[in-house]
């Protein structure tokens, strides 16, 4: 298999910035890759960020599963990139996580256009680039990071 796979923070950006440049992208699922889908930033909790991307005909999913445990999300928050990316490591090789992993494979084996979205605007600093290295080497898929324009 061969495409690609898109990625997407939305820290210094709005809804409105982060779902156009989706559709940009012409991203046709979103995949939610959060532990948990609740945001101060308005429109980006799960409910409110699912109906808005749903009006700009974009589907979404929540991967509950690949999100950053709370340990980890507490060595991110005081920029100990060392321990998260540790804790973020041990997590992937667990039973559920594998699960999901082999889910999201398989979704991007029948959708054409897929995006990870996650907080951090940079993707080095993000979990989600850890998701996307996984599924460029099983895959054989592209990787690019997308950008919304700062708010």
């Amino acid at each position: 298999m061969s495409g690609m796979l898109f990625t997407i923070g939305y820290e210094k950006a709005t809804a409105d910035a982060a779902i156009g440049e989706l559709k940009r992208a012409k991203v046709k699922l979103l995949v939610d890759v959060r532990a948990v889908a609740a945001s101060r930033k308005p429109g980006f909790s799960k409910r409110q960020l699912s109906a808005h991307l749903d009006d700009a005909g974009i589907a979404y999913l929540h991967l509950q599963r690949l999100g950053t445990p709370a340990e980890g999300r507490a060595a991110a928050r005081a920029g100990n990139t060392k321990t998260l990316w540790r804790i973020y490591g041990k997590h992937l090789r667990s039973s559920d996580v594998r699960e999901a992993l082999d889910e999201l494979a398989a979704i991007l084996g029948s959708t054409q256009r897929v995006c990870l979205l996650c907080y951090e605007r940079d993707p080095a600093q993000c979990h989600r680039s850890r998701i996307a290295e996984v599924m460029a080497e099983r895959t054989g898929i592209t990787v690019k990071n997308l950008f919304p324009p700062l708010s």
